[in-house]
């Protein structure tokens, strides 16, 4: 009998084939959050650091992290990542923040996602975005991976499908997305 996903046996390490589909559901709902977020900064308004997570039991839900100062309420969100629960499989926590690329500074969404079970690991993007108040309007930028810990040679396209897939799964968001995309690196 083959082990299933999630057994502990799946993840001794190479080959990849029966652990990697966990990694893509993280991905996915990175993917669901970050289009979130960028429909929450298309308008111009300030992005209220968000933390979604899944259940073993395929439960969702999210929390609007409401503070006096946005810096307090991202340090408490990502905190609350880093612990997360008990009832927890995955997490993902979205902040507005700047980028230093190339020399400049640049608005993006970060985007940091958790596997807790059953082993931990975790990616990171960034979604850079151009805000509404330029004088050429609200755009998005092409994704960037940061860092992914604790996989043993990831699958960047495969994530990278899967990040795309949860994009899509929010209709409204993925609309707002797909409207304002600069298929562009900056």
């Amino acid at each position: 009998m083959a082990p299933e996903p999630g057994d502990a046996a799946t993840f001794s390490g190479p080959p990849r084939s029966l652990r990697w589909p966990i990694m893509y559901d993280v991905s996915r709902m990175a993917g669901f959050y970050a289009a979130h977020g960028i429909w929450s900064v298309s308008g111009g308004d300030t992005l209220i650091p968000l933390l979604g997570h899944a259940d073993a039991a395929g439960g969702q839900g999210m929390n609007r992290l409401m503070a006096d100062d946005i810096a307090d309420a991202a340090k408490a969100g990502q905190e609350a990542l880093e612990a997360g629960r008990p009832d927890w499989v995955r997490a993902v926590f979205v902040a507005d923040a700047y980028l230093n690329l190339d020399g400049r500074r640049v608005d993006a969404l970060v985007v940091d996602a958790v596997e807790y079970l059953p082993a931990r690991r975790s990616m990171k993007m960034a979604v850079p975005y151009r805000p509404q108040s330029t004088p050429q309007g609200f755009a998005v930028y092409r994704p960037k991976f940061i860092e992914v810990t604790d996989v043993v040679e990831p699958d960047y396209a495969g994530l990278a499908d899967a990040f795309f897939a949860g994009v899509d799964s929010h209709e409204q968001a993925a609309a707002v997305w797909n409207a304002h995309l600069l298929d562009e690196s900056v």
